[in-house]
């Protein structure tokens, strides 16, 4: 007999947990899952008159190696945590098109001269950029959905999608930052403007909150 083949449920939850990379919860949520089959097969052997450690242990053979499985179970982090990513992706782009805006509504530079040509094509590009997000983060989505429904944690496609999604956010917060250092630059009252204190936090935030969620992904997906 292997000595593989002797360890028990705790000893295989550990060691599959020790092959995964992912946010804690969702490894949690998953470890979960495979410790209820697991126990669930347990059961079944002992209900059919094995003792207890024999029953546990033709359980985590049937269950498979770690090293075979993980990488399946790798692929359903990933899949999660592009999902985590793309609903927060998509909520904040919806967002900020809608009131980015507001930040200069009633300044005193936004009824004066109008500021150069390249910062007007840089805040007019803040738009598309985030109508971009919201897109891939949609897709994103929907071929989560796709594939979770014909049981594949995982594709090309969305694998895809997440750099996709990873580089247009990229692209926002770079030229966030742009345009936030230019106003200050071109109207030095910004960052006394209340509404531009208030954009800014916010927008920091929302950054914040989705750099993280893609560092969740890289690190899940690798």
């Amino acid at each position: 007999m292997r000595a593989c083949d002797k360890v028990g449920i705790d000893e295989r939850l550990r060691d599959l947990e020790s092959r995964l990379h992912g946010p804690t919860r969702l490894r949690t949520e998953l470890i979960r899952e495979v410790r209820d089959a697991l126990d669930d097969a347990a059961e079944a052997y002992r209900d059919g008159g094995l003792p207890a450690r024999e029953a546990e242990r033709r359980a985590v053979v049937d269950f498979g190696s770690p090293a075979e499985l993980a990488p399946a179970y790798q692929a359903e982090l990933a899949a999660g945590t592009l999902r985590g990513l793309a609903r927060r992706a998509l909520v904040i782009a919806v967002l900020l098109v809608a009131c980015g805006d507001l930040t200069w509504q009633g300044s005193s530079w936004s009824g004066g001269p109008p500021p150069p040509a390249g910062y007007q094509v840089l805040a007019g590009s803040m738009h598309g950029i985030w109508l971009t997000v919201a897109t891939v983060a949609l897709a994103a989505l929907v071929s989560g959905r796709w594939a979770a429904r014909r049981g594949r944690a995982g594709t090309s496609v969305n694998r895809l999608l997440g750099w996709g999604l990873t580089g247009t956010l990229t692209l926002g917060a770079v030229a966030g930052v742009a345009l936030f250092g230019w106003s200050i630059a071109l109207w030095e009252a910004a960052l006394t403007w209340p509404p531009m204190i208030v954009g800014a936090v916010l927008a920091g935030a929302a950054h914040f909150a989705l750099f993280r969620a893609t560092r969740f992904w890289l690190v899940a997906t690798r």
